[in-house]
């Protein structure tokens, strides 16, 4: 059986992407959103013409918002109400939906997908190579993903997650979550921390190569360090850190981080100003 998609934002990131795994695939109709004139062009290199959304919600069982963050509240509000009861909404972040800034309409249903990106510890990952697939979705490199049912009958948790399936495919494992678990994951473990912690690291190299060392020492000697330093901290080896290193680690995180940082990044008051900004 054929689904139809309307695919907002059809030629922007997220939408070319989507874009690219539909539009030779034989069990989507997809119709092509996206009011960009720049970014029509980018349809139109694809063979495509972006069609008007009256057209697009027109019969739609699926609509993908593959819009900014701070627009999907507006453009819920104006979609969500032309859509045919029983279809569904899908998203692929959850800060809007964490935020309340969805359009309110109990018949239809909101599903949120995002990727978790080829693994750095996977074997089978190309990242060094002269092509990687650093965002998945390519068809090239097998990535994870997390999915949640924000909204509607749980049959439609299986529709939303075989629909992402397709969309970020290949994919190895789909995680089934809450929406307010994935807001823990992103922004909050990986954005505010890890994004914070790798600018921290970025900084730390800058300062190491302005106080003498050869840049391309320092880069050599950082990435081979996290590919070792990685395996020990998550446990994917038992050798561990050597006396020494232990003692110079525990001593520098107590110089970095402050003591309750974990109760202050994860907290709800933090999540809710956080995700309140994105959308």
């Amino acid at each position: 059986m054929t689904e139809h998609i309307a695919l907002f934002g059809a030629g922007g990131k997220m939408g070319c992407r989507i874009t690219d795994r539909l539009k030779d695939t034989d069990r989507y109709d997809v119709q092509y959103v996206e009011p960009s004139e720049h970014r029509r062009e980018r349809l139109a290199e694809r063979g495509l013409s972006a069609t008007s959304e009256e057209e697009a919600l027109d019969g739609a069982d699926i609509v993908v918002l593959a819009v900014p963050d701070d627009l999907i509240g507006s453009v819920s509000e104006e979609v969500v109400p032309q859509m045919d009861s029983g279809s569904m909404v899908v998203l692929l972040d959850p800060a809007a939906a964490y935020a309340g800034e969805l359009h309110e309409r109990e018949d239809i249903s909101y599903f949120i997908t995002h990727p978790a990106h080829p693994s750095i510890v996977d074997a089978s990952s190309g990242l060094s190579g002269d092509d990687p697939d650093w965002f998945g979705g390519q068809g090239r490199e097998e990535q994870d993903i997390v999915c949640a049912l924000h909204q509607g009958p749980d049959d439609d948790y299986d529709r939303g997650e075989a629909f992402a399936r397709d969309i970020y495919a290949p994919v190895r494992r789909a995680h089934k979550l809450t929406t307010e678990q994935m807001v823990i994951l992103e922004p909050a473990l990986v954005e505010m921390v890890l994004g914070s912690c790798l600018y921290a690291i970025r900084e730390a190299y800058e300062h190491a190569v302005d106080m003498g060392v050869p840049e391309q020492a320092a880069r050599d000697f950082l990435f081979g360090h996290f590919r070792v330093e990685l395996g020990i901290v998550f446990g994917f080896t038992d050798f561990p850190f050597s006396d020494g290193a232990q003692e110079a680690i525990e001593q520098t995180r107590q110089d970095i981080f402050v003591s309750d940082w974990k109760e202050r990044v994860f907290s709800e008051e933090q999540l809710d100003e956080v995700t309140s900004d994105i959308a």
